[in-house]
């Protein structure tokens, strides 16, 4: 009976794990299902991983209103915003890995003609958001149809002062990517999105991952919506958002973010060194830490373990990724809404799972 007793309890175990993600899955998906509703999604793909393999993919709702096309989350492409801004700060890590980019360099060694400000700040500090780089001014800046180059569009802000002495004050800066993304391809000698493409993306087999192209159709693509005045979802006006690529410019789908995600948790593209660069809070020099480290906000999860994430929101779209080291759990959320508010329904679904 002893030989016979191993693997029932083996059987018995994993099917008490296996009614337990259910369970989960279950509920994940009520909540879910609840918040596509409430907030008047038109769609929706939610991705989770653990230990590297999907254990929930699921879309809700339409890519398209009119012809009620279904979200897919392996193939439906939606803007993902400033999760690209995570993005960025790997490709960065791999040029610091290259020994391209040292991170406590100032920015004037690598962009010598940038104009000079009242203060030196190195490339940590810009992607750091304590450089003292401003944000859009408005929303016209920010939803600017007007396809630019990384350099082009340094021309919005390059002769702008500095907000303050850099290491004093955190405050988000988009723009400030836009300008890490110029020191990223003039140190890399090689064109931003192609840099990323090929430290990045192919490697994770990111096969439906890129610079959108506000010229190009692209295949698989959501429509875009806002909500009116009486909160029906409409389109949104066209954004060309190829000069702040680095900052929200990227397409994706859930699933090939969940690939991205599980880079954080066990780096194949980057050093663990490097890693813990991007994941580490950065300090203002009064020693207060800023929440953020390169790319990624840094807190604590239920489980007060550490948490990555990173929230998007562009025209069209909102966005989330979060990831969960200790646990190996990536949490990935992408809709085709504008004006969202994310980290709730993130941290609602973080107690399903990670509880």
């Amino acid at each position: 009976m002893k030989y016979l007793f191993a693997p029932l309890f083996l059987f018995s175990v994993v099917s008490t794990f296996a009614q337990s993600q259910i369970s989960k899955i279950e509920r994940a998906e009520s909540i879910a299902r609840t918040f596509l509703k409430k907030e008047h999604i038109p769609g929706m793909a939610i991705s989770v991983s653990q230990h590297g393999k999907l254990i929930w993919s699921e879309g809700f709702g339409y890519t398209h209103l009119n012809t009620k096309t279904p979200v897919e989350t392996d193939k439906t492409i939606f803007r993902i915003a400033s999760i690209s801004k995570s993005i960025t700060a790997v490709a960065l890590g791999k040029l610091v890995d290259d020994g391209i980019i040292d991170l406590n360099k100032s920015v004037y060694y690598y962009l010598r003609e940038y104009p000079r400000k009242n203060y030196d700040f190195n490339v940590k500090q810009l992607g750091g958001n304590i450089a003292g780089i401003r944000h859009y001014k408005n929303n016209k800046e920010y939803a600017l149809n007007k396809k630019m180059s990384i350099t082009e569009g340094l021309n919005l802000f390059k002769y702008d002062p500095l907000l303050w002495k850099p290491g004093t004050k955190y405050r988000y800066s988009s723009l400030g990517f836009v300008l890490l993304s110029s020191v990223m391809e003039t140190a890399a000698k090689i064109p931003f999105d192609t840099l990323v493409n090929d430290a990045i993306f192919k490697p994770l087999k990111m096969e439906y991952t890129h610079m959108e192209h506000s010229d190009v159709p692209t295949q698989n693509i959501t429509e875009f919506h806002k909500l009116n005045l009486l909160r029906k979802p409409v389109i949104s006006k066209p954004v060309a958002n190829e000069y702040k690529v680095a900052a929200g410019g990227f397409l994706s789908t859930s699933e090939d973010l969940i690939k991205f995600g599980n880079e954080l948790i066990t780096p194949q593209i980057i050093s663990k060194n490097v890693l813990s660069k991007l994941t580490t809070s950065q300090r203002l020099d009064n020693g207060y830490k800023t929440g953020y480290g390169i790319g990624l906000s840094i807190r604590t999860s239920v489980n007060q373990t550490p948490k990555y994430y990173h929230t998007g929101g562009g025209m069209g779209s909102s966005s989330i990724l979060c990831v969960y080291p200790e646990e190996g759990i990536v949490i990935c959320v992408l809709t085709n809404l504008s004006g969202v508010s994310m980290v709730e329904f993130g941290n609602a679904l973080e107690s399903v799972f990670l509880k």
